[in-house]
């Protein structure tokens, strides 16, 4: 897995490339996510367009972003998912829990309305 992150308006926007599942790469994404919450950074917007594979583990760790980002005040969320991640999310009822996005754009501009 490879993650790489931009500031787009007052969002942070971290794009997964490759797996995400457990091991160093759940404790990378883990670190950056509380990094990001410590510098008061706490509207996250993950791009998956380029995840080809997801676990559980995957799902445990945007589920705790989430987390992370709710009780500091902001949020995380979903974009670029393809269909099969969609369809990961709606058969463990995820897509309830976490807004989800066609693209980067229309995630971020969701912080300002």
């Amino acid at each position: 897995m490879e993650l790489t992150q931009m500031e787009v308006a007052d969002a942070v926007v971290l794009r997964i490339s490759g797996k995400l599942m457990g091991g160093p790469d759940a404790a990378l994404l883990n670190e950056k996510l509380h990094e990001l919450s410590d510098a008061g950074k706490t509207k996250v917007v993950v791009d998956l367009s380029e995840v080809d594979m997801m676990n559980s583990t995957g799902l445990g760790l945007l589920i705790g972003g989430r987390t992370i980002m709710q009780n500091q005040g902001g949020d995380l969320k979903l974009a670029n998912l393809s269909e099969r991640l969609r369809t990961l999310l709606t058969i463990s009822k995820l897509n309830t829990v976490f807004e989800i996005f066609d693209d980067v754009d229309a995630a971020v501009a969701s912080f300002s309305s």
